[in-house]
């Protein structure tokens, strides 16, 4: 300490004291380093002053990892911390989904019931967009037919055309009649359900002859039957046949009619082989008779079979049969 130091009155500085108070001749040595946190022996230990923290922004929630709280931030609601715990969880700790119940008869009758229900009155609804259309588009027929009639005119409906296969039907009649019988044909006419077909219906006494006829003409050609079937109308029976005409792809149905207590067409197993088992399925189970059949025996049935079963007063033996 200087003098100027001491007239002042000041004290010794405290590094100076130190200094004094070593022995001489001693070597100054350069106090170790302290350890952050250990204090020193023969020192109280000393808490290390807190840096003043600078407020954080909270960091973006990353998923699966549970934010952390510090001890200023304000507490989140329960809800929020139960969501976050969850979400945290593994996939693995997660209560499996509960599986999918299968329906019972009941459900699945009440679902098909409601999916007809809607169906129904959608098409419902189309079908009265339809009438209103059609009630629409008569109104303003009418209306135009009395603006016809006003104005001088008649109003008249187009008359249907006539069909491209009238006049292969006409003439079908008319060589039948010509190169067979006057009276082979009994009844023709066009099936308009099955695109105009000309439908002849030939008595059964005729029938061979006009199976030739159909067959062999050059006009007809019809070399190959397609089909052969039996119907029981309760009052007579029938024989359908269809015939074709491979070269220009024409179609005819031939028709032959019998009575049902002794029914008998004439059988056409001689013009066209392949009404050699289906006159016999018929006989079989309708009971019509083809004379000239070349093997007619039943065909499905065992042969002591008592009947047939596709006529309309067929009573079986035994009803659970």
């Amino acid at each position: 300490m200087s003098e100027e130091q001491k007239q002042n009155g000041a004290g010794p500085a405290e590094g100076e004291t130190k200094a004094e108070a070593a022995p001489e001749g001693a070597k100054a040595q350069v106090p170790p380093a302290k350890t952050e946190g250990a204090p020193q022996s023969g020192e109280a230990p000393q808490a290390p002053p807190q840096p003043a923290e600078a407020p954080q922004q909270p960091a973006a929630p990353q998923p699966g990892v549970e934010p952390k709280q510090t001890s200023g931030a304000a507490p989140q609601p329960a809800a929020e911390t139960q969501t976050a715990a969850g979400a945290s969880q593994p996939a693995a700790q997660q209560p499996a989904a509960a599986e999918k119940r299968p329906l019972t008869d009941e459900e699945k009758e009440a679902r098909r019931q409601a999916a007809l229900a809607a169906r129904a009155a959608k098409l419902a609804a189309q079908g009265g967009a339809a009438a209103g259309a059609a009630a629409g588009a008569a109104a303003g027929g009418r209306a135009a037919a009395r603006g016809a009639a006003a104005a001088g005119g008649e109003g008249s409906e187009e008359p249907p055309k006539p069909s491209p296969n009238q006049p292969k039907l006409d003439r079908a009649v008319q060589l039948l009649k010509e190169l067979v019988a006057e009276d082979a044909v009994e009844e023709a006419s066009l099936n308009p359900f099955n695109d105009d077909m000309p439908t002849l219906v030939i008595r059964g006494e005729h029938w061979p002859k006009a199976a030739e006829t159909l067959r062999d003409h050059p006009e007809f050609g019809f070399r190959y039957l397609r089909n052969v079937a039996g119907v029981d109308h309760e009052t007579h029976m029938e024989v359908v046949y269809h015939l074709l005409n491979m070269d220009s792809g024409d179609t005819y149905c031939v028709k032959v009619r019998t009575n049902r207590d002794n029914p008998s067409v004439p059988s056409v197993v001689s013009v066209w082989k392949t009404a050699d088992w289906q006159e016999r399925e018929i006989y079989d189970l309708l009971g019509i008779a083809f004379p000239g059949h070349p093997d007619l025996r039943r065909i499905m049935l065992p042969d002591d079979w008592v009947g047939h079963p596709l006529r309309k007063d067929y009573v079986p033996l035994d009803p659970e049969v």
